[in-house]
């Protein structure tokens, strides 16, 4: 039994979970990001009841970064008076607005292994950023979010807000799948060495920065830790829900197009640790044998069913032997498409066409056996039931399914490389969004020194 958990890391994939150590003098084991727009009249008492907060109650050294986006407000006076003040803030102007865009650009450039973020409003209780933050440092997750919506989270906010935030969350659930349950709150964490690997990925500069980030994660499989809140909405909120609800439907269109072509790289994020469990290899249990096989059964399933009514159909106007060919072939495309995604996880469009050429074969070996179960039928009645064809043929099908699926994991989707070992990842192409880019240049620590207002705009 191979028990190596620890394999060497290969460009693009991350090492393996752990504990981080215990940080040099005057390095930051957290750095948390609290992003900000015109927020002159909130941001002095925010950062001071956070840094309060931190001081007293963090037992790593820690760094709060004021992340200004594209203020014309007095909103960077502020932020400079804070950083000359308290040693643990820094201040940073982007000439760009946009939220995502600002975490993005901060959390890059950042050295401390675990980045934060929260709203500047602090509507959710501080108590909550120890226990949201702990399972990075220790290694256990590699993402963590703040929840309004678990059952054990206490929220005061309106109706109006509370059915949209609900509301929008089922969107995610019923349309891509998403298990986490508050894509939305402003409260959350993850790991540097995710980031780097991460953000790339992530397209959105906006609101929608969160939610596209978590899917993206949790389709690459990395661990998503929730932690209940207490949280009091803000009256006073700057934010546009309508405008806000309007982009953030846009970006769920763009990421479910994306997931359901495939265009989104997620392979390369396939078993980003080197210590994940599941890439052990375990006499007698074949690697990833139980969730192909209930993959391929579902799949399996509807295809007989597609296959049951493209046969009905086909057999209106053809004799037995056509409709049955002419049903196997266009079911068989589909469930080599459906196999290729969902049972064996192969994404993109490389090897398609072998893919199906070789499903194409497979197909050959189900037609001998539904038309010889035909041919048999045909022999014993001069006129069997149309029922009768059809149980037929479902016991031929099962009988075809079973080689199918031994000869999709063995022939046609072959696991890579040796057994148990983590794939090879494609180094990530370094992003070339210009507006991104250029942010990312002019990213400048405010000088302490420097009293005058910000850049006239």
């Amino acid at each position: 039994m191979r028990t190596d958990m620890r394999p060497d890391s290969s460009p693009g994939t991350l090492p393996a979970r752990e504990h981080l150590p215990a940080a040099a003098a005057g390095t930051p084991v957290l750095d948390v990001v609290v992003p900000v727009h015109n927020e002159e009249k909130d941001l002095r008492p925010c950062v001071l009841r956070l840094h309060e907060h931190l001081r007293r109650t963090f037992p790593y050294a820690f760094r709060i970064t004021v992340a200004d986006n594209a203020s014309t407000d007095t909103t960077p006076l502020v932020a400079r008076r804070l950083a000359a003040e308290l040693a643990e803030v820094r201040a940073f102007r982007l000439e760009q607005k946009g939220r995502g865009r600002a975490l993005r650009t901060v959390w890059s450039a950042s050295d401390a292994p675990v980045l934060a973020y929260m709203d500047v409003d602090l509507s959710t209780d501080l108590n909550a950023l120890l226990p949201l933050v702990a399972p990075l440092i220790s290694g256990h997750s590699d993402l963590a979010i703040g929840s309004r919506l678990s059952r054990s989270s206490r929220v005061v906010r309106g109706p109006k807000r509370e059915f949209i935030s609900r509301s929008y969350n089922l969107i995610l659930r019923g349309s891509l799948q998403a298990r986490f349950s508050d894509a939305q709150c402003g409260f959350k964490a993850i790991r540097r060495d995710v980031a780097q690997v991460l953000l790339p990925l992530v397209e959105d500069t906006g609101w929608f920065f969160d939610t596209e980030m978590l899917i993206v994660a949790e389709r690459a499989g990395l661990r998503i830790h929730e932690v209940p809140v207490d949280w009091v909405d803000d009256p006073d909120s700057t934010v546009h829900i309508v405008r806000t609800a309007t982009d953030d439907l846009k970006g769920v269109w763009r990421i479910g197009r994306a997931l359901a072509t495939g265009s989104l790289p997620l392979d390369r994020l396939a078993r980003p640790f080197g210590d994940d469990p599941r890439d052990r290899e375990i006499q007698d249990v074949p690697m990833g044998l139980a969730r192909q096989l209930v993959g391929f059964c579902v799949v399996g399933a509807l295809s007989t069913l597609f296959y049951l009514l493209l046969y009905s159909g086909f057999r209106q106007f053809t004799g037995s032997q056509v409709a049955n060919a002419l049903a196997l072939l266009v079911s068989a495309v589909a469930n080599t498409a459906a196999n290729r995604r969902l049972t064996f996880g192969v994404r993109g469009r490389g090897g398609v066409v072998r893919h199906q050429a070789q499903g194409l074969v497979v197909l050959a070996i189900g037609l001998t056996l539904t038309s010889g179960s035909l041919l048999a039928l045909d022999a014993a009645t001069a006129d069997p039931e149309h029922s009768t064809e059809l149980a037929v043929l479902i016991a031929a099908n099962l009988a075809a399914t079973v080689l199918r699926f031994l000869l999709f994991r063995v022939w046609v989707f072959p696991e890579d490389g040796a057994a148990g070992a983590p794939a090879v990842a494609a180094p990530i192409p370094t992003y070339t969004d210009h507006s991104r880019r250029d942010a990312t240049m002019r990213l400048q620590p405010v000088r302490p020194a420097d009293d005058e207002p910000g850049d006239s705009r």
